[in-house]
């Protein structure tokens, strides 16, 4: 596997469907409150079947080269559950999906899907920003007795806050892309300027106190 030239592929791919969109001049606000110049949705990959099966065929590669003794795929609800479903499908593994929240009826499922205790599962993973929600999937997994051999992901922003918590809670994580990876895609790809870059890499410094020029 080529790493650099999947991992610049792959940005490509989040910038051509607008599952990445970039405004530096006009910032968003995220659910958390914090401002940011970029805004990320890769569930909308899905939506084009070229760009949705070779994302699935990297992550296939990814989880084969990192964790081949996987026995279960897990996705992350709700980003990671489509893209989760089609890798299980092609490595004809098992799919569970882990939701953000208990069921408030029935068995009050969080993990749900057939599994057996002691199974060796990698977790799918739409974005990483925090990883506190991708954390809480982890943890809900190996309190039902699964061994998680590690999380692959379709993007990070590479926070060093996301960064420090995997690596408290021994979890190997690996991206088909990330942050830095994209802005050179972007800026090769005429979708930025040289003059919007200081303020992109400059707020991933400081995200949750960046405030737009």
């Amino acid at each position: 596997m080529s790493t650099m030239r999947t991992n610049r592929r792959i940005a490509e791919f989040l910038l051509q469907s607008k599952a990445i969109k970039l405004e530096p001049a006009s910032p968003f606000t995220w659910a958390s409150g914090w401002k940011s110049p970029i805004y990320c949705d890769n569930r909308k990959t899905l939506s084009y079947p070229e760009i949705r099966t070779k994302i699935r065929d990297a992550y296939v590669e990814l989880i084969r080269e990192k964790f081949g003794s996987v026995e279960v795929i897990a996705g992350v609800a709700t980003g990671a559950i489509a893209q989760g479903a089609l890798v299980a499908d092609v490595m004809n593994l098992p799919f569970i999906y882990v939701r953000s929240s208990a069921k408030g009826h029935g068995m009050q499922n969080l993990v749900e899907g057939s599994y057996q205790e002691g199974q060796k599962v990698v977790v799918l993973e739409d974005l990483i920003s925090t990883g506190g929600s991708s954390l809480k999937a982890v943890e809900a997994l190996r309190a039902a007795g699964c061994e998680v051999l590690g999380m692959v992901a379709t993007f990070t922003y590479g926070f060093r806050l996301s960064e420090g918590n995997f690596k408290q809670q021994a979890l190997e994580v690996v991206t088909l892309t990330d942050y830095e990876t994209m802005l050179t895609q972007a800026l090769e790809s005429g979708y930025i300027n040289e003059k919007q870059l200081p303020v992109l890499k400059n707020w991933r410094i400081d995200p949750e106190n960046w405030q737009p020029s």
